[in-house]
């Protein structure tokens, strides 16, 4: 029983570290919308991860997650890790991408196909076996952010592909990470992530694009911001899906769609209630099932 309480609160835990990582994101996606006026998809990459690395790093050394001196900094599977940061940094370029034509709202929708994407890939790749109750819970969740959407208008031109690809590339982040065992330091494994993202990003930048001239000190403040709430954002999620099941996690994701509701509204004028409902009562009943679930299961533990 003891042991189940403490599954149960590690389940809650990583719950909340994931709910964090989207406020983080959709503050992020609030600050790439405005700065895309300005700056390319591709630059803004650059910026996120050269600069959202540093904050995040501190952390890591604050509370102990990274020690810089005495560490050994190569860890098992180390390609795999190189390979997740090159990932995310294509991820970004589609987000960052859809975030510039697109509406919040919209993109916010069209992004929360990772919950799927991250349950088929943790069938796929890691064997896990999903019961019906999860399945229902993704099936109402989709439903309420497909409903929400509205198909139709803008919202299924080609650039909505680009937040479909974002999020199948950020699933496989997601899973890949329960392939490192418990004793690779969470701070090496963002270590590896972010700095193999930051030189990706950079090169498919130099490559393709000339970066801008910074037009102001406020858009070097909004850059620095948003890359360290997308820096933030990435280690809170990656310390909830090393805690917690993917498949019992994905399903929250769609809780994002409400913040990006609410920051839609608040910065751009957007008008969401008309859109939210009844969707998002779709939405927070699919989270609302799994937390029944889960606990029914422990009490009968």
């Amino acid at each position: 029983m003891d042991q189940a309480a403490a599954d149960h609160r590690r389940a809650v835990q990583a719950v909340g570290l994931l709910l964090l990582a989207l406020v983080c994101f959709d503050l992020m996606g609030v600050l790439v919308r405005l700065l895309s006026a300005r700056y390319s998809p591709l630059e803004l990459s650059a910026y996120r991860n050269v600069l959202g690395i540093v904050p995040s790093l501190a952390l890591l050394v604050a509370t102990g997650e990274l020690r810089l001196r005495g560490t050994n900094l190569r860890i098992e599977k180390w390609p795999l890790a190189v390979v997740r940061g090159l990932v995310v940094a294509v991820a970004q370029v589609f987000f960052y991408g859809a975030l510039a034509v697109l509406e919040l709202a919209t993109v916010s929708a069209l992004a929360q196909t990772n919950a799927l994407f991250v349950v088929m890939l943790s069938v796929v790749l890691l064997g896990e076996r999903v019961g019906p109750w999860r399945i229902a819970a993704l099936v109402i969740g989709f439903a309420g952010a497909v409903w929400i959407m509205r198909p139709g208008s803008e919202a299924f031109s080609v650039y909505a592909l680009l937040p479909v690809g974002a999020a199948l590339c950020y699933a496989f982040s997601m899973i890949s990470v329960r392939f490192f065992g418990p004793g690779t330091s969470n701070g090496l494994l963002y270590l590896y992530a972010s700095g193999s993202a930051a030189v990706g990003a950079i090169i498919l930048a130099a490559l393709t694009t000339e970066f801008t001239a910074l037009a102001s000190w406020q858009d070097a403040g909004m850059i620095f911001v948003m890359s360290t709430l997308g820096g933030t954002g990435v280690l809170f999620m990656m310390l909830a899906y090393r805690m917690g099941a993917p498949s019992l996690l994905a399903p929250f994701g769609y809780f994002g769609l409400i913040t990006a509701f609410v920051f839609g509204w608040v910065f751009f004028g957007e008008a969401p209630v008309d859109t939210l409902f009844p969707g998002v009562l779709l939405i927070v009943a699919a989270g609302a099932l799994i937390i029944w679930r889960e606990r029914r299961v422990k009490t009968v533990v």
